[in-house]
């Protein structure tokens, strides 16, 4: 059951990859980028595929939630899983809604991008410990992962009209900020690539050290440690030195992680700017040429319109309830708790500036890729680097 789970993801990981060389073709087609309620065979063949790929996602969450006996939403690996399949299906639903192919062309690698970074965590089955063994878990973590999942489809397409209308012939605010968004993206697939590359090596570093509670504990590093464990001793003979260690609150391995992530991400986009000469927004802004602004912009609120209730049932009211059953209280200013209201104060923010002040276009896509970028805070840094009762996620 566990090997069908697995081959499942990879049939859906591999349908997005090709339905993503078809949303490709289709912007080819003007009709298609403006909008037009007929498709052509390209973004047909696309949304089927994409479709198709789903459907053996959405496999893979059955035959993995019958193998565990739980929801697979219970660490870092099923939950990333769970966002990059609810991802998915808020694109297909709005695609059918708004008929808009260069949406999947902008969407679909965020997807991708996400269930590749899960698949660099330990995928293995495992118990749930007590505080996890309750019927909240699903309603809980599924609920949150769909509203991120809906606001990011938000991202995608202020993203479609931030690369659209940002001026890309001068330097400004705007064109360094598009960038480092772009910078972001491209450090995922530094991770996946240094998490592979070490994996591939075989690589291990074992650590003993001393936890936030002052008892001693080992740790084993799957990657040179950069950043060491609290008054951490390697154990293993001819590896790395760390070139500092952390305090205790931080969890250095997972730090470690993300160093390296980000050195291998730099390098990466220092080459493609070698090899193209240009920023990654203006490689992409051919792309949007006849894209329908107003369109995307209407796409990019409502999808925060939708998305925002849902995150405030799944993300605040019914994890308080949760935390209330099994913590006995249902606000404790966990990290985790903590971010989860900054990301709700965020995109009611959001709402309001729109609402109440006009803010339409490119200010309204500012703040849909800000609050995407606090959505992954939440889901990179507090989970990995941060230690709080969510540590059991990783």
């Amino acid at each position: 059951m566990v090997n069908l789970s697995s081959n499942l993801l990879y049939t859906a990981f591999v349908l997005y990859l090709v339905a993503l060389v078809f949303f490709g073709g289709a912007i080819r087609d003007k009709r298609s980028l403006q909008g037009k309620k007929s498709l052509n065979r390209w973004a047909k063949i696309g949304i089927i595929l994409t479709i198709i790929g789903f459907a053996a996602q959405l496999g893979y969450f059955i035959t993995r939630w019958i193998a565990s006996g739980h929801a697979p939403v219970s660490n870092l690996f099923e939950f990333t899983t769970f966002f990059g399949m609810a991802l998915i299906g808020a694109f297909i639903v709005i695609f059918f809604i708004y008929k808009t192919p260069l949406l999947g062309l902008f969407t679909l690698p965020i997807g991708i991008l996400v269930i590749a970074y899960a698949s660099m965590f330990n995928r293995n089955i495992t118990p749930l410990i007590p505080s996890l063994q309750s019927d909240w878990l699903h309603i809980h973590v599924t609920t949150a992962a769909l509203g991120e999942a809906i606001l990011a489809i938000s991202f995608a397409a202020g993203l479609i009209y931030l690369v659209k209308h940002v001026d890309q012939t001068k330097k400004s605010k705007s064109t360094f900020w598009l960038e480092m968004v772009m910078l972001g993206l491209i450090c995922v697939v530094g991770f996946i690539s240094v998490t592979t590359t070490f994996s591939l090596m075989d690589y291990k570093a074992g650590f003993h050290w001393i936890d936030k509670g002052g008892a001693e504990a080992e740790v084993e590093y799957p990657m040179p440690a950069l950043v060491g464990p609290h008054e951490g001793e390697l154990l293993t003979k001819g590896k790395f030195e760390p070139l500092l260690d952390m305090p205790a609150i931080i969890d250095a391995k997972k730090l470690n992680t993300v160093i390296w992530s980000l050195s291998a991400g730099l390098i990466l986009y220092g080459l493609i700017r070698l090899i193209v000469r240009k920023r990654i927004g203006e490689l992409l802004k051919p792309l949007t040429k006849n894209i329908n602004s107003d369109l995307v912009d209407e796409i990019s609120y409502r999808s925060v319109l939708i998305g925002f209730p849902v995150f405030t049932l799944g993300a605040l009211i019914f994890a308080m309830i949760w935390a209330q059953i099994a913590w006995t209280r249902f606000w404790g200013w966990d990290p985790k708790e903590v971010w989860a209201l900054v990301t709700w104060l965020f995109y009611a923010a959001f709402l309001h500036l729109r609402l109440s002040k006009g803010w339409h276009g490119e200010k309204s896509a500012w703040l849909a890729v800000i609050g995407f970028v606090i959505i992954m805070f939440n889901l990179v840094a507090v989970n990995l680097v941060i230690v709080g009762l969510h540590s059991y996620a990783g």
